[in-house]
């Protein structure tokens, strides 16, 4: 199984593109937030952590974006209680989809959290700085302080650069993007 890790800025449609190639995709993302709803667990370790903010499960996203407005460092405490559960999951994932010719991961800090392994083919998600910040400001819970704290725990994107295999250029046009993926696709099953 060949895997590909997604890296790429905050906002440069690292996700849109995963699922693009047509292969399973492990969204940590997602799976964060699934962990929120669903992880009782998951919920009473945060909210031993921050219980002035954490009331009631499910966890919901805006108590814990005060808990980090409040005190930065509460960021890193919310990720040293997720981050185990991705990666569980990502395994969990891994398992069910060994016999695929190939799997998508997108997870924001795939090289911070040392999740990936030497074989692994990483791509670059290139996008423009005004396009991204134009399209951040369209999220929900938009917040310029958390996005430059959630980036303070991010590799600078040179270095994310300097690792990738591959760059994709993110114009947000989507035909332009499916004949990148379509192209890179082509490259990387050549060269297995």
């Amino acid at each position: 199984m060949i895997r590909i890790g997604i890296l790429g800025d905050i906002g440069s449609g690292k996700s849109h593109i995963a699922k693009k190639f047509g292969y399973p995709v492990f969204n940590a993302d997602d799976t964060v937030s699934k962990i929120y709803k669903n992880n009782r667990k998951c919920y009473l370790k945060i909210r031993k952590i921050l219980p002035n903010h954490i009331k009631s499960f499910p966890v919901k996203k805006d108590q814990l974006l005060k808990a980090i407005l409040v005190n930065y460092k509460n960021i890193k405490k919310i990720i040293k209680i997720v981050h185990p559960e991705v990666r569980a999951s990502m395994n969990i994932f891994l398992k069910k989809n060994k016999n695929k010719k190939a799997v998508i991961l997108d997870i924001p800090l795939f090289l911070e959290n040392k999740m990936n392994k030497k074989k692994d083919i990483l791509i670059f998600i290139n996008a423009r700085k005004k396009e991204i910040d134009k399209r951040l400001k369209k999220r929900p819970n938009y917040n310029i302080e958390i996005i430059k704290q959630l980036k303070k725990l991010q590799l600078p994107l040179e270095i994310k650069k300097k690792y990738a295999h591959f760059i994709i250029k993110n114009n947000f046009n989507n035909k332009y993007v499916e004949k990148s993926v379509k192209e890179l696709v082509k490259k990387i099953l050549l060269n297995d």
